[in-house]
């Protein structure tokens, strides 16, 4: 049997898709935008730019080059865009230091933020552009602090709060209390947990909270042939990856109209394998991200099997279509299907659609144009879900660390036994 490909055809549009996106709504350089694209996919920009190249001869096109004339409005233009890049720059490097809500940062903060880079910005520029966005600090009160000698236990309170926003805003600004406490952990800071809730209103940070919201997607087909419930809520059964995948789908409304994403979750790692953005919700939508789990997992390893393997899902009328029920045969998956509007026979994935929402969708109120623009911050959520989030499920770890956990458990066994 030959080996599978690296990339199933759906990530390598996406990838494209994404790549073609960043370069016309930022204004990237190619190769920032393969870089960006490259990392919340798992891709190599090689491999990006040579299947962009690939489309690009198919469609017999090769974007030119134009260079605007270097006149003196050119010029003038070069000089604001100069300066909003330094501002942006101020920006990105002060979110390691002040929160997004709460008070004015302490002013020992700020004056400690200011000393880490007057030699990249200026000091009047960063002054300029923190007193612009609500942080207001005169340049002269910089050098008198300077001037003034700072405690240590201030400047050892000023750097744990700096630390807990660094990390707060690593993982989306969703955590609470509880987890913030785990991943500073995590990170190699020791504090207690009311020491984090305390440095946590100081910041002015809190974590997310799920809205009460619900909308039914599922339409049942009443003439459909449904697969059994084989799973019965037993969440808590899987010994191993690869032993209950769990499936469903929702919506995002964008001023395009509305699009749909779905997802497929191994249940023992409630790791995310397969996922699709789509303008419908038609059987398609369910059998691409049912594909991508496949290839991920023969990517991943080569003596990847489903023997064994049960996919439950509600009873919408994309689970119980005959498009996707031959895709489960001709995987070798064993299909299993809940009951309509029941959300407890599908939890984990109801669960998991609800992280969805609650930290990339919803967040910040944000209003979103285009599909595009949503696959792009689902694919950046999914590989913060998977690498990075921390799960109290499963001991508070990341899902791929889990499984390699998994893995290295059972491959080290026999080792053992043998010597």
């Amino acid at each position: 049997m030959a080996a599978p490909r690296k990339f199933d055809q759906e990530t390598r549009d996406r990838a494209v898709r994404m790549y073609s996106d960043r370069l016309e709504r930022y204004g990237e350089s190619k190769r920032e935008a393969r870089r960006q694209v490259g990392a919340v996919l798992d891709v190599n920009e090689a491999s990006i730019r040579n299947w962009v190249e690939a489309g690009e001869r198919a469609a017999g096109t090769r974007p030119g080059v134009s260079r605007p004339a270097d006149s003196e409005e050119v010029r003038a233009l070069k000089r604001r865009v100069a300066e909003l890049e330094r501002a942006n720059e101020i920006l990105k490097t002060a979110s390691a230091f002040f929160g997004s809500g709460g008070a004015r940062p302490p002013t020992q903060v700020m004056v400690a933020y200011i000393s880490a880079y007057p030699d990249r910005f200026g000091v009047e520029p960063i002054c300029a552009v923190l007193s612009e966005h609500g942080m207001k600090i005169a340049p002269s009160t910089y050098y008198d602090h300077l001037a003034r000698p700072v405690s240590q236990a201030v400047l050892d309170e000023a750097c744990a709060v700096n630390a807990v926003v660094d990390v707060h805003r690593a993982n989306w600004s969703v955590y609470g209390v509880r987890k913030m406490w785990h991943a500073l952990r995590h990170a190699g800071h020791q504090v207690g947990r009311d020491q984090v809730g305390r440095l946590m209103g100081i910041a002015g940070i809190h974590g997310a909270v799920r809205g009460r919201h619900h909308t039914t997607t599922t339409r049942r087909d009443q003439t459909a042939v449904r697969h059994p419930d084989l799973v019965k809520r037993g969440w808590t059964v899987p010994v191993r990856p690869d032993q209950l995948w769990v499936a469903d789908f929702s919506y995002v409304w964008t001023l395009a109209g509305f699009c749909y994403v779905s997802l497929v979750t191994d249940v023992y790692s409630r790791r995310i394998l397969g996922w699709r953005v789509a303008a419908n919700r038609h059987t398609a939508l369910v059998t691409a991200a049912l594909q991508q789990a496949l290839y991920i997992r023969r990517r991943d390893d080569i003596r990847f099997t489903t023997t064994g393997l049960v996919h439950h899902s509600d009873a919408g009328s994309q689970y119980t279509s005959l498009a996707f029920t031959q895709e489960l045969i001709d995987a070798g998956i064993a299909g299993s299907i809940g009951t309509v509007g029941d959300a407890l026979d599908n939890a984990l994935m109801e669960s998991t659609i609800g992280l969805l929402k609650t930290e990339a969708i919803n967040a910040r109120d944000r209003t979103w144009t285009s599909r595009a623009e949503v696959e792009w911050e689902v694919a950046r959520w999914i590989h913060w879900y998977n690498t990075t989030r921390l799960h109290s499920s499963i001991g508070y770890t990341p899902p791929i660390e889990y499984e390699q956990r998994y893995r290295d458990r059972t491959t080290a066994g026999p080792a053992r036994e043998s010597a």
